[in-house]
């Protein structure tokens, strides 16, 4: 068995069920990632990561006293460096797309096997997005607003060249660096500049929130080519 590379990210687990809990903890724990703290509701989960700054935390949609939805808003506005994974029962959960929208870096069911729980967490640990930008395409599809804000609407674009437009445009459309690369034809460190200055523009986390940005300001739409 071959061991972790490098020490995995500090976390808090925050889930109503305390089996939830305690299994993804004892799952975390055997694969060398520290589990600093947990919580049994939103109120108790915003108040660990305020106590103990975690690099990521696993946060139930739906508990008591406050919801998942409203415990991410607090943590990310608070926290800004911790990285949020939503847990859910449903795969498409309405919820899932406003947390996206708020900072989350992804959603898990929460009858994700262990492996894939442990990678997961890694993953967003490095400050990498858990949805591909495809996958987030379509939550976004089908659970956006059907009316998004007028492009001109939203000031921050502004701020953006032509071709980094251009780029969040495709960026929206699910396009990954390569196919980037290939369909602007630059260099994939030239689009990687790009996609970091977007980034840094908008504040953005990951290509997850910038494809909910996309739909957001009108740049895409659902059923657009």
């Amino acid at each position: 068995m071959t061991a972790p590379a490098g020490p995995g990210p500090r976390v808090v687990i925050a889930d109503d069920q305390d089996l939830v809990r305690t299994g993804f903890r004892m799952i975390l724990t055997a694969r060398g990632i520290d589990v600093v703290g947990v919580a049994a509701d939103g109120v108790e989960a915003v108040a660990a990561v305020r106590r103990l700054r975690p690099d990521v935390v696993l946060l139930d949609i739906r508990m008591p006293n406050m919801d998942g939805l409203e415990a991410a808003r607090r943590i990310l506005a608070e926290v800004p460096d911790c990285r949020v994974i939503m847990l859910t029962t449903f795969d498409l959960d309405s919820y899932v797309y406003a947390a996206l929208a708020v900072g989350a870096s992804g959603f898990l069911l929460k009858d994700v096997t262990p492996a894939h729980l442990a990678a997961a967490v890694r993953l967003v640990g490095t400050g990498d997005a858990l949805l591909s930008p495809s996958i987030t395409r379509r939550l976004v599809e089908r659970c956006a607003p059907a009316a998004a804000r007028p492009t001109a609407g939203h000031r921050e674009l502004a701020a953006l060249t032509p071709r980094e437009r251009e780029v969040l445009t495709l960026l929206g459309h699910g396009r990954s660096n390569a196919e980037l690369a290939a369909e602007l034809t630059l260099s994939e460190a030239t689009v990687k500049t790009h996609v970091a200055r977007i980034f840094a523009k908008l504040s953005l986390r990951d290509r997850a929130q910038a494809v909910v940005l996309a739909y957001e300001t009108g740049l895409v739409t659902p059923g657009s080519p």
